[in-house]
C-alpha cells in the first residue's frame, strides 16, 4: 500500500523555462478576460440622455481627459494626489514605484479600452497615476471624515457630491481595477484605515448597491474589471436559472396578473434580482427607488451591452419589471405586496423611471424567461381548472334538469290517472 502512494506523489523540478511559460500563460489570459472592458456607450442607449452616461464634474481615464468643461477640476485631482502621496516623507521614492509599476502595466491598460487610446506612453501613465490616485484618496476622505479640509470641493454640498458619485460610477469613466490594485498597494494608507479597496469602494457605492454591503463583500472578493463592474458582481442572482425550452418573455402588469390568478409577495434573498415563482405567486426582493436609480440601471445595462457574450441580469430584470409596472394601480400593489418601499409617494417616478429605461433583450439572454414560462403554464392549468369545474358543474345541472322534468312528468302522468279513474268511478 506505501509503494502505491509513492507512486502517486512525482517530484518535479520547476525550471525557469516552466516559469516562463506559465507567466506567459497568466498573462494571456488576463489580456483576454480584460480586452475592451472599458467601452463607449452606445448612441442608442445614450441619445437624449447624455447626463445619465457622460461625467459632468470630473474625467476619469483617457474617454474624457480633454472634455473642456471638466478642467475645473483637473487641479483639484493632482491636490488629492499630492495629499495621499505625502504621507509617508520619501514621497520620490513612492512616486517612482508607481511609474514602475504603471509602466509595465501599459500595454495591458491598453487593452482594456474598446476605443485606441491616443495618448502616448508617458501621458498615459500619468493619467493612470492622477486617476488612479484621486480614485483611492477619494474612497479614504469618504470613509473618514478627519482626512478632508473644509474647503474640499467635492464634499462641499450634497448636489456637488452628488454628481461626483455618479461620475465615478459611469462605465465611460473608468479605469482598469488592477491599476487601482497596484496603487493602492504601493501609496500610503493612513494607518487608521482597515478596510481593503474592495471594502472602501462598495462603502462609497452603497446607495448603489441594494441590500446589506457587508453581507456582499465575500461575494465581491474576486476579479474586477473595474469600479462599475465590482458594483454590476454585487447584482448577479444567487438562484438558478429556471430551465426553459421556449422564447417566452412577456408578462401582463401586475394588476392583469393578479387578476388572472397570479399574486405578489416580498422575496427575502441576498440580490434584488432574485425573483422566482412557488406555488402561484411571483417573490420579488424588495427595491426602493431614489436619486441614484435611473443612473445606476442605465450604466450596468451599458455595461452588459458591451459584451456579445455577456449575461444581461440587470437589463433582464429592468426589462421584467418594465413589464410588471405599467400604471399607479400596479405600483400600489406592488407597495401593498412590500416589493415597492417607497411606491405611494414617487409612483409616477416610479413609472416614469422604467418607460424611460426602457430596453428589450433576446429571448436567448432573458434570465426570466423561465419563470415567465412557469406563470404561463400555472394560468393555463388554473384555466383548465375552470374549464373542467365548469363542464362538469354544467352536466350536474343538466342532470338535475333531467331528474326534475323526469318527477314533474311524472307527477302530471299519476294526476292523469287518478283524474281518469275518479271520472270513470263517479
Amino acid at each position: 500500500m506505501e509503494s502505491s502512494r509513492n507512486r502517486d506523489h512525482v517530484s518535479l523540478e520547476i525550471t525557469e523555462e516552466d516559469e516562463k511559460l506559465a507567466l506567459s500563460i497568466k498573462d494571456k489570459m488576463e489580456n483576454v478576460s480584460l480586452s475592451h472592458c472599458i467601452c463607449k456607450v452606445p448612441e442608442k442607449l445614450f441619445k437624449d440622455n447624455e447626463d445619465m452616461y457622460f461625467p459632468k464634474l470630473v474625467a476619469i481615464g483617457p474617454f474624457h481627459h480633454d472634455d473642456h468643461p471638466l478642467n475645473a477640476t483637473k487641479d483639484q485631482k493632482w491636490r488629492y494626489l499630492n495629499t495621499l502621496l505625502n504621507r509617508q516623507p520619501n514621497v520620490e521614492a513612492c512616486l517612482n514605484n508607481c511609474v514602475i509599476a504603471l509602466k509595465e502595466s501599459e500595454a495591458k491598460v491598453r487593452k482594456c479600452y474598446g476605443e485606441k487610446i491616443n495618448l502616448n506612453s508617458d501621458d498615459l501613465v500619468t493619467l493612470m497615476l492622477v486617476d488612479g490616485c484621486f480614485i483611492i484618496e477619494l474612497l479614504l476622505k469618504f470613509s473618514m471624515k478627519s482626512l478632508r479640509r473644509r474647503d474640499d470641493l467635492f464634499f462641499k454640498s450634497k448636489d456637488t457630491f452628488f454628481r461626483l458619485r455618479c461620475d465615478v460610477f459611469l462605465l465611460e469613466n473608468q479605469i482598469p481595477f488592477f491599476i487601482l490594485r497596484r496603487l493602492f498597494d504601493i501609496v500610503p494608507i493612513p494607518s487608521q484605515c482597515t478596510q481593503s479597496l474592495i471594502e472602501l469602494a462598495l462603502s462609497f457605492f452603497k446607495r448603489m448597491i441594494p441590500g446589506d454591503v457587508q453581507a456582499l463583500q465575500g461575494k465581491s472578493n474576486q476579479d474586477h474589471c473595474h469600479l462599475l463592474d465590482l458594483v454590476h458582481n454585487c447584482y448577479l442572482p444567487t438562484y438558478l436559472e429556471v430551465h426553459s425550452k421556449g422564447t417566452h418573455k412577456h408578462l401582463h402588469s401586475t394588476t392583469k396578473l393578479q387578476s388572472e390568478g397570479i399574486g405578489f409577495s416580498k422575496a427575502k434573498t441576498e440580490s434584488l434580482l432574485d425573483i422566482n415563482f412557488v406555488l402561484g405567486v411571483i417573490k420579488i426582493p424588495p427595491l426602493k427607488v431614489h436619486d441614484y436609480t435611473e443612473i445606476t440601471f442605465r450604466n450596468l445595462i451599458a455595461l452588459e451591452n458591451c459584451y456579445v457574450d455577456r449575461s444581461k441580469h440587470v437589463t433582464s430584470y429592468v426589462f421584467l419589471m418594465g413589464s410588471l409596472i405599467q400604471s399607479e394601480n400596479d405600483v400600489r400593489m406592488l407597495y401593498r405586496a412590500g416589493i415597492l418601499t417607497n411606491g405611494l409617494e414617487r409612483k409616477e417616478e416610479i413609472i416614469g423611471l422604467f418607460n424611460k429605461v426602457r430596453v428589450d433583450v433576446d429571448a436567448n439572454d432573458y434570465y426570466y424567461k423561465g419563470l415567465c414560462e412557469q406563470v404561463k403554464e400555472y394560468k393555463r392549468s388554473i384555466f383548465k381548472k375552470i374549464k373542467d369545474s365548469y363542464s362538469k358543474t354544467h352536466l350536474a345541472v343538466a342532470w338535475f334538469s333531467l331528474a326534475v322534468l323526469f318527477l314533474v312528468l311524472t307527477f302530471i302522468g299519476t294526476m292523469f290517472s287518478i283524474l281518469s279513474f275518479t271520472l270513470h268511478h263517479v
